[in-house]
């Protein structure tokens, strides 16, 4: 008709009404996609940590970084499937998570690649965090916009979430619980990477029309399976280049990454890559850790130990006749287990660990140690070097008054107090935190060929007289005449200018990290 206009409108496909099935399982994707995501994050956080060392910052890149993609993600998600069809949005879903699987597999060996082609490594992990994190935040968004086609955006949104935060849950206990002692790194990326493909699976067969999708993701589910097995033999490959000897034993444990090197004569042991002892010339560090507070206290009848899972401490300890009662409060039973079970630790240690003076305690010696019922006569503390806050808290003046407790009257505490070459203030800030309690204080040094010049804090309620001490049991290394000597400080090293590590300003990890440890390493 004249005068008419006749207009032509595009009417979107009316979405297709979700069965009940598939509504659960959709929020189950959410789950599941949540949960692989938070355990890659943790798992690039562990890796990370290992390699480079600073176990703060690889947290700090991996974690913030991660959630920082998944921002982004979130935020680019909006420009994907902008009509808002069911079908399109589900095909992005499917197609996001079947690039998330290989992806969460394979980059962490490539990270591992790079460092062990010594290539910029804070460069990959960043990159790395990226790519799976942007992958990641994709992942609601879409869920919730397919969910929200058939019900209202109340519904989709606390349907989707929920799910959300319940696999963050699940995720974030099975990571380090079980899948990274009994697994390991490597094939626990490649069995959460599996995940998803095999979920791609499962939708593709419940939507019309995805069926050739759920085809892609159950063969790379069933080839990550079929690759698992050769992720342990090439990861060993490439972990044995990071190390000078042969590698004889390597264990993955909830807490840390175990590892035996042996040369000729030389055992090693490291924890998450740091050199712990030496069959060398371990008997030093030993012998000086232990002697010179038990030479001088007169009462040496009940010994507390905290760490020194390896039992050295413990075989010189025991030495002593008058020591009736030692109890060890170790953290990781897998250390234990080693030196219980290996034999060159077995001779090195002498049985120690199965003495019957000998109490072994597994858990946190910062919990444990305060509760126990008995005092002490002497406390001697081998912790790891305070590298993280979680093992800075063993050094804090926190802990050390609650420690006090029980040591007796006039007992002895002693503790390793990292290099006072390579870290300085290491042992300054150890001496200053222990003078903070009431204590009266006495480091010292030792020079351990493997480890380099090494400090030592000695401290008690009352002071202590060093012309007092006698050693009358069996040594390599200390003489009677060399035990006061060691308490002769070097000019070079200087107490009284670091500041006191506390619970809530744990500075001593940032002078565990002086640049001097580049020249040591």
């Amino acid at each position: 008709m004249p005068g008419s206009e006749s207009t032509s409108v595009t009417q979107r496909p009316e979405p297709i009404p979700l069965s009940s099935r598939q509504q659960r399982w959709l929020l189950a994707a959410a789950a599941i996609s949540s949960s692989v995501g938070l355990a890659a994050e943790l798992l690039l956080g562990t890796l990370a940590s290992y390699l480079v060392g600073n176990t703060a910052l690889a947290y700090g890149v991996a974690v913030g970084g991660f959630l920082a993609a998944m921002g982004l993600g979130a935020y680019v998600s909006q420009f994907i499937a902008v009509d808002n069809q069911q079908r399109q949005l589900l095909k992005v879903f499917l197609q996001i998570e079947l690039l998330i699987a290989p992806l969460t597999a394979i980059l962490p060996i490539g990270l591992f690649v790079v460092f062990v082609a010594d290539g910029p490594i804070w460069l990959g992990l960043f990159l790395v965090t990226l790519i799976l994190g942007i992958l990641s935040g994709l992942e609601v968004p879409i869920l919730t916009r397919i969910i929200e086609q058939d019900r209202d955006v109340k519904f989709a949104l606390a349907g989707v979430l929920a799910l959300d935060y319940v696999g963050a849950l699940v995720g974030s206990l099975a990571f380090p619980v079980l899948l990274l002692p009994l697994l390991g790194l490597f094939p626990t990326a490649v069995l959460i990477g599996s995940l998803p493909a095999f979920m791609v699976f499962r939708l593709g067969r419940l939507f019309r029309g995805m069926r050739s999708w759920s085809y892609w993701g159950l063969c790379i589910g069933v080839g990550l399976c079929v690759f698992s097995p050769f992720v342990i033999p090439f990861s060993d490959r490439l972990e044995n280049t990071l190390y000078r000897a042969p590698i004889v034993s390597r264990i993955q444990s909830s807490y840390q990454r175990i590892v035996l090197t042996r040369s000729g004569n030389d055992t090693r042991l490291y924890l998450d890559g740091d050199l712990q002892l030496s069959t060398v010339d371990e008997y030093r560090y030993h012998e000086a850790l232990v002697h010179p507070a038990l030479s001088t206290n007169a009462q040496r009848r009940q010994v507390l130990v905290l760490g020194a899972g390896d039992g050295m401490a413990l075989r010189e300890i025991l030495k002593w006749p008058e020591v009736e009662k030692v109890v060890l409060i170790e953290l990781d039973p897998a250390v234990v287990k080693l030196a219980r079970q290996y034999p060159v630790l077995v001779d090195r240690n002498a049985r120690a660990l199965d003495d019957p003076r000998v109490e072994v305690i597994f858990g946190d010696a910062f919990k444990l140690a305060p509760q126990l019922p008995d005092t002490f006569d002497v406390i001697i503390a081998d912790f790891p070097d305070p590298d993280r806050p979680a093992l800075a808290k063993l050094y804090s003046q926190g802990f050390y008054r609650k420690l006090l407790s029980r040591l007796a009257p006039e007992g002895i505490f002693v503790t390793q107090a990292s290099s006072p070459f390579f870290a300085p203030k290491v042992m300054d800030c150890i001496a200053t935190t222990l003078a903070a309690t009431d204590l009266q204080v006495y480091p010292y040094t030792v020079n351990v060929p493997s480890f380099g010049p090494w400090g030592f804090v000695l401290a008690s309620p009352k002071p202590v007289q060093f012309s007092a001490q006698s050693l009358t049991i069996p040594t390599r290394f200390l003489t009677p005449a060399l035990l006061p000597e060691l308490f002769q400080l070097p000019a070079d090293i200087s107490i009284g200018k670091a500041k006191i590590n506390r619970l809530t300003d744990p500075v001593i990890v940032q002078y565990q990290a002086d640049p001097r440890w580049s020249a040591y390493y």
